[in-house]
């Protein structure tokens, strides 16, 4: 494990809470607005929803890029100098975007934001690295909870912010990645010893090499396959989620907000008290297939509710997603080295930003084509209809993979006993 002294973990563990929590507060602040900023500019709902969704994959884009060479380098450098300078370029991009003149410098922002926001990566190898493996799948679940109070906070603040003014919020935002980045600079000890560096290598590093890794291990592949099934649904919220609230529902800014802090509500929840009860009853693989068929039911109940009232319901369903999410990452981990977390953490997030690239085109679309005078489609929640059957492959694939698992289990270098629960 890491050399880090046990008050100096506690210290990191502190700041890897603190850090998540006021990353995605700055995050989740510009969510309830930033479509409607679009919609400002561009002066079409529907218009709207295909340049947030170009806007989302515009980010994931540059997360697919930047990402493994993110991950490389914090294996070469350590982890503190990554996490401390992508939090001072996040404050830096959020002072962009308030001041954007225009949709062109609004995606500058974005594309920004998705090189700076690689860095979780490094969180979690930095988790990896001062946490034993059979200890992981609740840390991912405590940062994933830390993550989900920071989209309370967020969605909130900025609802509140967004009916003073739309740059209101991005200026809340820049504020806080300062005060996370000042926060790190004094708190944040370093967790990966010289001894366990591995050389910094452009054929690990660039977004294609990196995937190499993927077939080097058994099982990776296809929880790599799950992992980008799960995130391409997840991006239907991030794409459509705020256009369709207004269309459909009549919501506006504040209640979207309210709205965003109950699902953070519920993810803090599972993540953070349920993960790893369930996990320890039922094993990481089990874990991860119930999260995922509880997420494509909630998901289902969201494309048809015909109230606001039963959208809100379905999030009781959905908000078993949050178990696959980390018990995800902890299967991912067990099978590879010790000196590889950082390498994998960033091949992980390539493959979500694939999916993050895809997914806002695809379900931005499909949302033009369910809206509007004369939509193609036959009901605005489509996206959420397509998302949830994504979801379901996603489960139905996560438990072969669990059953193939447990018929080759001792293959990996740190095989789980848990393969055998599903």
């Amino acid at each position: 494990m890491s050399s880090v002294p046990f008050h100096g973990r506690r210290a990191a563990i502190a700041f890897i809470f603190v850090t998540a929590v006021l990353d995605i507060v700055a995050m989740g602040i510009v969510i309830p607005v930033l479509p409607q900023l679009i919609e400002q500019f561009t002066g079409s709902n529907a218009r709207a929803g295909e340049i947030n969704g170009l806007f989302v994959a515009l980010w994931a884009l540059m997360q697919f890029v930047a990402s493994p060479v993110i991950g490389s380098l914090s294996d070469r450098y350590g982890r503190r100098p990554v996490i401390l300078l992508s939090t001072a370029g996040l404050a830096c991009d959020y002072l962009l975007m308030a001041l954007a003149p225009n949709l062109w410098w609004l995606a500058l922002g974005r594309m920004i934001a998705g090189v700076t926001s690689a860095s979780f990566t490094t969180v979690y190898a930095y988790m990896a690295d001062i946490t034993p493996q059979e200890g992981r799948a609740r840390a991912y679940g405590l940062i994933g909870a830390a993550f989900s109070g920071g989209f309370v906070l967020g969605p909130l603040l900025g609802g509140v912010l967004g009916e003073i003014s739309p740059r209101a919020p991005f200026w809340a935002a820049a504020v806080l990645s300062g005060l996370a980045f000042l926060y790190g600079l004094f708190i944040l000890p370093e967790s990966l010893p010289q001894e366990r560096r591995m050389a910094f290598a452009w054929r690990r590093a660039n977004p294609f090499g990196s995937l190499r890794l993927l077939r080097s291990h058994p099982e990776l592949s296809g929880l790599a396959i799950v992992n980008f099934l799960l995130y391409f649904a997840h991006h239907v919220f991030s794409a459509v989620f705020v256009l369709y609230a207004g269309y459909r529902y009549g919501w506006s800014a504040w209640e979207v907000g309210v709205l965003l802090a109950l699902v953070g509500v519920l993810d803090m929840l599972t993540q953070g008290v349920l993960v790893g009860r369930v996990v320890k009853r039922l094993g990481d693989r089990a874990t991860m297939v119930v999260g995922l068929f509880g997420g494509a039911l909630g998901i289902a109940v969201m494309g048809l509710a015909p109230t606001g009232m039963w959208f809100t319901l379905a999030m009781l369903p959905n908000a078993l997603w949050g178990l696959a999410m980390p018990t995800l990452q902890s299967l991912m981990t067990q099978r590879v080295s010790e000196s590889e977390q950082g390498q994998l953490q960033g091949t992980n997030m390539s493959v979500a930003s694939i999916a993050g690239v895809v997914s806002p085109l695809f379900f931005g679309w499909i949302y033009a084509q369910s809206v509007g005078a004369a939509p193609a489609l036959p009901t605005p929640g489509a996206p959420f209809l397509i998302a949830s059957l994504v979801l379901l492959a996603a489960a139905l694939l996560g438990w072969a993979v669990a059953r193939q698992a447990g018929r080759h289990d001792g293959d990996g270098p740190a095989a789980t006993t848990d393969s055998a629960a599903v």
